[in-house]
């Protein structure tokens, strides 16, 4: 279980993380804590699943990458099968299973459409599903989401 010390290293972690050669021990300083016990807590957190990664999150059309949110229908079987291939690539940034018709989702960031059309291609020949929408945003709506 979480307590007030984790929620407030969370929240540290994802609204105002230190950008400095050594952020744990800034972290440590402004919570009143060890470097040694934010480690230990980052740890299990992330363990526990509660934190999935630390990293930088990008503006991708401000770096000339443009992205898209595409589904897949999956018969239940092969499910885990086809997220493994999709996961494999670099430019997947999300990947989750839905309950719905269209029930594998993703989204995928590349240098062009056209790279985008080769990975879903190529994704396409190695999973032997022959569909997947490919929806690309229309326009961006940035809302913060911090949890």
């Amino acid at each position: 279980m979480m307590d007030s010390i984790d929620r407030k290293i969370l929240d540290e972690i994802q609204t105002d993380f230190p950008l400095a050669s050594r952020p744990f021990e800034v972290l440590a300083d402004r919570l009143g804590l060890s470097k040694e016990e934010i480690e230990k807590r980052i740890r299990t957190l992330r363990e526990s699943g509660i934190i999935r990664r630390i990293g930088a999150s990008f503006n991708s059309r401000k770096l000339g990458h443009t992205s898209t949110l595409c589904a897949m229908k999956i018969p239940e079987k092969s499910l885990e099968r086809v997220a493994q291939v999709v996961k494999q690539y670099e430019g997947v940034t999300h990947c989750y299973g839905r309950d719905d018709e269209y029930n594998l989702w993703f989204t995928l960031i590349s240098r062009s459409k056209e790279e985008i059309a080769s990975i879903l291609s190529e994704i396409k020949a190695k999973t032997g599903i022959d569909e997947i929408l490919d929806l690309p945003a229309k326009s961006l709506f940035k809302i913060e989401a911090v949890f």
